[in-house]
């Protein structure tokens, strides 16, 4: 294999962070040190359901990793997800047994991939699709970006833990982008899009439309386009948000499925069979083949919103499928997001099926044949009620730490003692890059905790954690100072809208340790200038404001350790 040329952002990214560092030596804004980050999540049905030596749990993906897309080169699967505003864009995750996942990386890992500077939280990347083409042993990553201008895109590479190429733009409207390459070398794009001018029935009416794509210059032929579904399963029952396509042929057949019903209670996955890659495409008459919507709200251990699924063959030729769902807290309310599930698919008939997908889902599958569950060890994404610890000292952060709206490195210098967050002159209800390293939340019931070196120098100064569902919706608890005094306070923001829920002096003479902890959708507040003796401030408050059917959006909610030189909270 070639060796790859360095990436000329590298050199970019070293050299902010050096000036970063020299800045902050420089200048009189505090330097704030996060580290001894811990997270640990105690959800009942883990306590309620522990694993057998030949079982695994699904989700494979806990907290905001929606819209799964899956393919395969030799035994390596690959696996990415959107990303909507976070920065970088994209996970990506590699598994040889569809059971145990190591991310590998992000797909949009630079500026000039990802526009999502001005984007709100649930702009910014929607929907990818991954594919691997073995006429050129290429990956392709296609997907929509809704900001900055870019629309729907596709990036490739020949090994995707080393990086993607530049954007190339694709010239058709629409969302959820999938690329198909036959078996005579050929290559399709499907997406959706609303139907043509003047022939919108209905509120939700969509089409998915197929283009012919060259492969030479990476872009759809122009005048190729035809729509191979009108609205969805049955027009005449008026099918809502026809979406998510993807294309695969299986016995010389060709199989087109589809999410539809919306992303919400009705969501669901849908399949069709056609002769030709162009259609015509009948819908199976099981449809739909996976969907949570027909059973009582106040079932026990619920999956609800399954649907956006998509396909690969398994280890020992068994079918699976990778979706998104989510599982409520105890007052229905949706913290964690999106989360991917894995099912196994069953494609003895003529149509594939979701092997109980279309029964209550359990939180345990039985592992494919020969597999160990390795999840938690060895850099295998851990599952169930697991803990996290990082220390914060290493140069290279895990990839699961992100930022938003653009690179981390534009705001951290690490240092053997921990990671420095330096603040940006925005706060975190800016429509803009913030200063802030993300943790997603992963769990209902869950304790967090981060120790802090920080004395502010004035009121804009603010260093702490921040419960981050958008722009408009999240908490921040944090150390800043009024006067002469330094204050611990915990705000609210609802609707962009903040009040100060707390407020109290301390002692700054040590590092301060901070701690959220969560519980049958309330949150706790905790802070300890000893690192052990925990107070309160402000009480049990709400989690609801972190809830999706609260903030809207598609995102589930973030942990931040959060740094601003704007801040705008005034204690008591």
């Amino acid at each position: 294999m070639k060796k790859k040329p360095m990436n000329p952002n590298f050199l970019k990214n070293k050299f902010t962070l050096l000036t970063a560092a020299a800045f902050l030596s420089v200048s009189n804004i505090s330097a704030q040190t996060f580290s001894d980050f811990n997270y640990r999540g105690n959800d009942k049905i883990y306590n309620d359901n522990p694993l057998k030596p030949d079982e695994f749990y699904s989700p494979i993906l806990q907290g905001c990793y929606p819209d799964p897309s899956i393919t395969k080169k030799g035994d390596d699967y690959y696996l990415v997800n959107s990303s909507f505003s976070m920065f970088p864009g994209v996970p990506i995750f590699t598994s040889k047994d569809m059971v145990n996942w190591k991310q590998v990386g992000h797909v949009l890992d630079r500026p000039s991939q990802l526009k999502v500077e001005k984007g709100g939280v649930s702009q910014g990347i929607y929907a990818p699709d991954i594919k691997y083409n073995k006429y050129n042993d290429t990956f392709y990553m296609i997907t929509t970006q809704i900001a900055g201008g870019v629309g729907n895109m596709v990036v490739k590479t020949k090994d995707p833990a080393k990086g993607w190429s530049e954007v190339q733009k694709l010239n058709f409207d629409g969302i959820d982008p999938a690329i198909f390459f036959d078996d005579d070398g050929k290559a399709y794009i499907v997406h959706n899009d609303a139907p043509p001018k003047g022939t919108e029935q209905y509120q939700g009416h969509r089409v998915i439309k197929m283009w012919d794509y060259d492969l030479e210059k990476d872009q759809v032929v122009a005048g190729s386009d035809r729509i191979i579904v009108n609205a969805g399963v049955d027009i005449t029952q008026k099918p809502i948000w026809i979406e998510g396509p993807h294309l695969y042929k299986y016995k010389g057949k060709y199989y087109l499925m589809c999410a539809e019903g919306g992303t919400g209670g009705w969501h669901s996955e849908v399949i069709f069979m056609a002769d030709s890659p162009k259609g015509p495409f009948v819908p199976a008459k099981n449809n739909p083949i996976l969907t949570q919507r027909y059973f009582p709200k106040d079932r026990k251990e619920k999956v609800d919103w399954a649907g956006h699924a998509d396909l690969v063959e398994g280890p020992n030729g068994q079918w699976y499928g990778v979706f998104l769902a989510i599982r409520p807290n105890v007052n229905n309310r949706v913290n964690k997001g999106r989360e991917t599930f894995l099912l196994p698919v069953d494609w003895s008939g003529t149509y594939p099926v979701f092997q109980n997908g279309l029964v209550p889902m359990k939180p345990k599958l039985k592992l494919p044949e020969g597999t160990q569950n390795l999840t938690g060890q060895n850099g295998f994404f851990p599952n169930g009620n697991f803990t996290y610890n990082d220390k914060l000292t290493d140069k290279n952060l895990d990839f699961r730490w992100i930022a938003m709206r653009g690179p981390r490195e534009n705001f951290i210098t690490a240092t053997k003692n921990g990671v420095k967050v330096n603040p940006m002159d925005t706060n975190i209800k800016a429509l803009a890059p913030v200063s802030a390293l993300f943790h997603r939340l992963q769990h209902e019931d869950f304790e967090t905790s981060v120790t802090l070196d920080f004395k502010p120098k004035s009121e804009k100064e603010l260093a702490g954690i921040t419960c981050y569902q958008s722009e408009r919706f999240n908490y921040v608890f944090g150390i800043t100072k009024k006067d002469k005094d330094y204050y611990i306070v915990l705000e609210r923001t609802e609707k962009g809208t903040s009040r100060l829920v707390a407020s109290e002096k301390i002692s700054l003479s040590k590092t301060m340790k901070l701690q959220v902890m969560g519980e049958n959708d309330n949150l706790s507040f905790n802070y300890a200038s000893d690192g052990k003796n925990f107070k309160n401030l402000g009480g049990p408050v709400s989690g609801d404001i972190l809830s999706t059917d609260v903030a809207g959006g598609f995102t589930g909610s973030l942990i931040g350790l959060y740094s601003t030189s704007s801040n705008d909270i005034v204690p008591n």
